[in-house]
């Protein structure tokens, strides 16, 4: 008989160090002629290693000392590829390449630059790979060589590059660049740079030059024929570079990609007709019959194929991430690595698809989490306190599929409400374009009108409603505790506090992107200084709770200490945590853990336990 506690002071040995283990997720995922390979990220200790599958087992090939990240953009993407027996990828600690045969120890490739590498590519012609150089505040594309390490400029002069891909013949070079101030979700070029006789020709750009259009993950198939996505049609479909131009191919009114936030990612393989796409945030993968692949799952990442098999990242509600291996011929699939050991099903809260109308004939998008613990129920008539997260980004988007630390609130009685407002990816351009200008309006408008929707279907409290999200999300969750507030508090992960400082401080890869969700500071002062938290500090009357990493480049300690120090003197209730080692984003499992029990310890608080 389950036991009749309040919600939200439920116990579980579904612990926070248990919920951050089984926060291991796999990366990037490649394909060749020695097997397959993908990445690992354990937070065990912080680091991303690589991993080889072979002879029906897997087995990791990075020694202590080394960690596969790239921090190009700060995002990163890209740290690996495959060359011949061997492999290159990015060594996180100095951001260098690094060659390592199968059975071998890594050496480095370019040693002492002052350069980051990412979005690494094989040129097998001329035994190179290819990448993104990233040196201070300009960017190009390069071609290393394996055997020496010496460096090949091929594209230079654009604000950005990224996904550089060599044609099966090497006669032929494709790759996505923009120029400030657009981001690659708004604006980008289609480029192509064609070899005769050892001699490059000049490039020239054969999508996007009028702008208004994003194209991303250009793909060169076993003919040679450029395939990508282009959103010119108001969605990111696939297209095909013919003599005349860009032709759409046969694909849903769906987006076939999220936000390419990180470098490397792979949505489509055209010599495979395997693809990715997006329906009210809910993610399918499907064949070139246009077959439905691996029911059951929920988000589909970085695919590839060989002559038995289609491979991927994938995840669903029931299931954390996983590499799956689809047979071609039969849709049989086996699970090759998970990300570790989960709730028993009876124990997991599964996603409910909410579209919840907000503005004036619009509509956004949640998932809704109810509380879920078997040992346990509610006194009768209580309804359940809510958490409403908040993505960052906010180019982003929320994804429906076993979140080990969202279970850990709902086995404590708490209900999750994962918010896609307005400006958030997978539901084509136009929702995506929204927030222009209206950042720390729109998704402030959005969580408040989620939260009256969930009150008035009766799932929640709406009296003891909190708010929390990271980097934008955080933002978000500030703005939206100013002055008259449904909420009851909040939790700020290294959010933005002052969008003014950030544009300033900030690193180049979003430098202009203030001015696209909010104005131009001179010409809108009047907006900033509404959307700027630290100004409005004394208008926040609920409580908040801060995390912080001490390295963040991004949104930098000093904003985090700033807004702090504001509320302190404005008499506000605040608590703040800062992890030293920490970037913007964190990894290591100790300080995830810890902020968790930090955070359910301020709700209790606030519910009066």
């Amino acid at each position: 008989m389950p036991e009749t506690r309040a919600f939200g002071f439920w116990d579980s040995p579904w612990s926070a160090e248990r919920a951050v283990a089984a926060s291991c997720d796999f990366s990037e995922l490649r394909v060749g002629a020695a097997g397959l390979f993908w990445s690992l990220f354990d937070p065990a200790d912080g680091r991303t290693t690589l991993w080889y599958w072979q002879a029906g087992a897997a087995r990791c090939l990075t020694p202590a000392g080394f960690s596969l990240r790239s921090r190009v953009y700060e995002y990163g993407g890209g740290a690996f590829c495959l060359v011949a027996d061997a492999v290159v990828f990015v060594n996180e600690a100095d951001q260098q390449l690094h060659l390592q045969t199968l059975g071998g120890a890594p050496r480095p490739l370019t040693g002492n630059s002052p350069c980051r590498y990412g979005d690494l590519w094989p040129w097998e012609q001329v035994g190179a790979v290819l990448a993104v150089e990233e040196e201070l505040a300009s960017h190009r594309l390069v071609a290393i060589a394996l055997a020496d390490g010496s460096r090949q400029v091929l594209a230079e002069g654009a604000d950005f590059y990224a996904a550089p891909r060599i044609s099966p013949d090497g006669r032929c070079l494709a790759w996505i660049e923009w120029s400030r101030p657009a981001q690659p979700w708004t604006e980008t070029r289609l480029c192509l740079r064609r070899r005769q006789d050892g001699t490059w020709g000049t490039a020239e750009i054969v999508a996007g030059g009028e702008g208004g259009e994003s194209l991303q993950q250009p793909h060169f198939d076993a003919e040679g024929s450029l395939h990508c996505l282009s959103d010119r049609n108001g969605w990111w479909q696939p297209w095909c570079l013919q003599a005349d131009g860009l032709r759409p191919l046969a694909a849903r009114q769906a987006d076939h990609a999220s936000a390419p936030w990180q470098l490397g990612v792979c949505n489509h393989l055209p010599e495979a007709g395997l693809r990715t796409w997006l329906e009210n945030g809910q993610g399918y993968l499907a064949d070139a019959a246009d077959e439905p692949l691996a029911s059951g799952y929920s988000r589909f990442r970085q695919l590839a194929a060989d002559a038995g098999c289609y491979f991927c990242i994938a995840a669903g509600p029931e299931s954390s991430s996983a590499v799956l291996a689809i047979d071609r011929a039969s849709g049989a699939i086996r699970v090759l690595a998970s990300g570790g050991a989960g709730l028993p099903p009876e124990e997991i809260s599964r996603p409910r698809p909410l579209r919840f109308a907000v503005g004036a004939g619009e509509w956004a998008n949640a998932f809704f989490y109810p509380p879920r613990n078997s040992v346990y129920r509610a006194p009768e008539a209580q309804r359940p306190p809510l958490l409403v997260f908040c993505h960052g980004g906010p180019t982003s988007a929320c994804q429906p599929v076993l979140d080990p630390r969202i279970q850990f609130w709902t086995q404590r009685g708490f209900a999750v409400a994962d918010l896609d407002y307005r400006g958030s990816s997978g539901y084509g351009r136009a929702y995506r374009q929204r927030l222009a200008g209206g950042w720390g309006e729109l998704d402030v408008e959005d969580a408040k009108a989620l939260l009256l929707h969930l009150g008035e279907l009766g799932w929640v409290d709406p009296a003891r409603a909190f708010i929390r999200g990271s980097s934008a999300g955080g933002f978000t969750t500030l703005l939206a505790l100013v002055g008259d507030t449904p909420f009851a508090g909040g939790a700020s992960y290294y959010g933005v506090s002052d969008p003014r400082v950030l544009r300033e401080k900030t690193h180049k890869f979003e430098a202009d992107y203030l001015d696209w969700l909010i104005g131009d500071p001179q010409r809108d002062a009047e907006r900033y200084r509404q959307r700027t938290p630290l100004l409005r500090a004394r208008e926040i009357v609920r409580p908040l709770i801060f995390f912080q990493g001490g390295q963040d480049a991004v949104v930098v300690p000093a904003q985090t200490a700033s807004m702090v120090e504001a509320l302190r003197e404005a008499g506000q209730q605040v608590e703040c945590h800062v992890y030293p080692e920490e970037r913007h984003g964190f990894r290591h499992a100790a300080n995830l853990a810890h902020a968790l029990e930090a955070e359910l310890a301020f709700y209790r608080g606030l519910l009066g336990g």
